[in-house]
């Protein structure tokens, strides 16, 4: 059987590029180089590149090719490996739906979607999953922090509309000036600011993907942060936050987080990898959506590949999985 010719790509446009260069170690590691024929792209804002053995070789963007060694290489299927823009939110998916190039992740639309936490939770919540009340903030049409105090009840989680790695969010705990201060905070990662109740309860993160048709749930994680909330500081220092994976955790409890998660990916049409967190509210006795990442982290800290060895499975069964998906669409 011939190898299948992958591209597999990592770098971006934002600040989360440093996180896409920690998950490609681990997916470089893990891609099964029996079965394909691996290359790996650095998209960023200086240009995107193969390095072939130290050379760099610019990738042709009129059919995202390459020539090495006097040989023009085209790709089969591209695994997405970027996290924030363009790899997160549509933009590269678009590119290679024109090119007709089968890829990892969610769509053009769906990953658009999803980089837009606002628009992730009305469609959840429209679609009958239950969400936090939100605020979105527009940086020209917004007037002063007590107007949103007077909307929502306290605390709150302000945080950046789009992206993801947590970057840019604070929560405020009473209306004060303090209020003021994050929204500030929030606006200088994004032009857009969702403001979000608290709500109380313990925070679960699933992985949800697709391998020959069926959708599968990993194993939950539950995830305890040292500080007050799961920050970029909590996610991405070692020692700031504790992951269970599986978490120690009723089966009924469990079992509808699951649902949820399974709901969200369909109602949302995602492709691939997904992870979706949630809090469950005791009270209510039910998971409220706090947002889906379409591009989840691969690192080996990351909570994803935790997940996946948790299920018994290799990384490289992982990928590979991954990977076939993509000729299925």
């Amino acid at each position: 059987m011939s190898k299948k010719t992958i591209a597999f790509v990592t770098g971006g446009y934002s600040g989360e590029a440093v996180i896409s260069y920690q998950s490609a170690i681990t997916i470089e590691n893990n891609i099964d180089t029996k079965k394909y024929n691996v290359y790996k792209i650095d998209i960023n804002p200086a240009g995107w590149s193969y390095d072939n053995n130290g050379e760099k070789i610019a990738v042709d963007r009129n059919d995202f090719s390459i020539t090495a060694n006097g040989q023009k290489i085209t790709f089969e299927a591209v695994l997405i490996g970027i996290h924030g823009t363009p790899g997160e939110d549509g933009k590269l998916q678009g590119y290679f739906d024109m090119l007709n190039i089968p890829y990892s992740s969610c769509n053009a639309a769906t990953s658009a979607l999803t980089f837009n936490k606002r628009y992730t939770v009305a469609v959840a919540s429209f679609g009958g999953i239950k969400v936090a009340r939100s605020v979105l903030l527009i940086k020209n049409n917004f007037i002063s922090a007590d107007e949103v105090a007077s909307q929502l009840q306290f605390p709150v989680f302000v945080k950046p509309n789009n992206g993801g790695s947590s970057i840019g969010m604070s929560k405020v705990n009473e209306p004060s000036e303090e209020l003021g201060l994050a929204i500030e905070k929030a606006f200088k990662e994004d032009d857009q600011v969702l403001i979000e109740e608290f709500i109380k309860g313990r925070e679960f993160t699933i992985g949800v993907f697709k391998s020959q048709g069926n959708i599968i749930t990993l194993p939950i994680t539950e995830v305890i942060s040292k500080k007050e909330f799961f920050d970029y500081e909590a996610k991405y220092v070692k020692g700031m936050s504790e992951e269970i994976t599986p978490a120690q955790v009723d089966e009924v409890i469990a079992q509808k987080i699951r649902a949820s998660a399974v709901k969200a990916y369909e109602l949302l049409d995602c492709r691939g990898v997904v992870r979706v967190d949630f809090i469950y509210n005791q009270a209510a006795e039910q998971p409220y959506m706090l947002e889906v990442n379409t591009v989840p982290g691969q690192s080996e800290a990351s909570i994803v590949p935790q997940q996946v060895r948790a299920m018994g499975w290799t990384m490289k069964d992982f990928y590979s999985a991954l990977i076939e998906e993509c000729f299925k669409y």
